[in-house]
């Protein structure tokens, strides 16, 4: 008994988008373990996403979903209410980090709406029709985006980066007053500067080299930010812990409020 009453999530279905690593790779892996019936990791690592799979057990699926391409979005809810019956939770984590350091003055518009496609696009597209099939269905659900420290403050480099964040923000505080009605919460996290392989690879560093390069920005010491402590803030808002919450930021950076 004290096992269940552990489990957050029992019988749930979620959809994690970007689940094929990183914050999604680790949510994907606490949702199961909180006992949710389903869980679909949506991404464009394929070969990633199903050894994601098969690691974590048959609980688990994996679908190809490009969230800039509202019909792969639409598709992927609609085939998971097909197969599982339902959908309870939408994490919306799929993003993306330009290569260049994107200051005003020398702003790759290209990339600016390559980036823009994925972190507000596909955003809105996976909110959309997660909402669109919780309202049908009657089901109380929970939508999480993943937004960022970057989408409360301004930043001296990567500024479609911050913009793209700040537009998540507005996406989720509008979205969580008109889905309110329905008995539905949205929410998003904010994690700080964290080891995942997609600031990996725009540092070309180790995980250990990238937390330490984050670290001073941090008052909390003593210990450094890693993506299970994102994916536990991402169960919270999922899980009725925070059943009375909706339209919040919640943000995992360590630092003291106006820092």
């Amino acid at each position: 008994m004290m096992e269940m009453a552990m489990k957050k999530l029992e019988g749930k279905v979620a959809i994690i988008t970007g689940g094929a690593s990183g914050i999604g790779e680790e949510t994907a892996r606490l949702f199961a373990d909180h006992g949710a019936r389903a869980v679909v990791i949506a991404d464009i690592q394929d070969e990633r996403g199903q050894h994601v799979v098969e690691s974590i057990g048959p609980k688990c699926t994996y679908v190809h979903c490009d969230v800039r391409y509202e019909d792969q979005v639409k598709d992927m809810v609609e085939s998971t209410v097909q197969i599982h019956g339902q959908l309870d939770i939408m994490f919306s984590n799929a993003g993306i980090i330009s290569p260049s350091e994107q200051t005003v003055i020398d702003l790759d518009l290209s990339e600016f709406d390559r980036l823009f496609a994925v972190n507000v696009r596909g955003m809105a597209a996976c909110v959309k029709h997660a909402a669109r099939v919780m309202v049908e269905r009657r089901v109380r659900g929970s939508i999480v985006c993943t937004a960022s420290v970057a989408g409360s403050r301004g930043q001296k480099k990567r500024t479609d980066y911050c913009m793209s964040k700040h537009a998540v923000v507005g996406l989720v505080r509008s979205a969580s007053r008109q889905l309110g009605e329905h008995g539905i919460k949205v929410n998003s996290v904010s994690p700080g500067g964290v080891g995942t392989p997609l600031t990996c690879k725009i540092y070309q560093k180790e995980v250990e080299e990238v937390e330490k390069i984050y670290e001073p920005h941090s008052s909390l010491k003593g210990i450094t930010l890693k993506v299970k402590h994102v994916a536990e803030a991402v169960l919270f808002l999922a899980s009725n812990d925070s059943a009375f919450i909706s339209g919040h930021d919640l943000i995992v950076d360590g630092v003291q409020v106006g820092g």
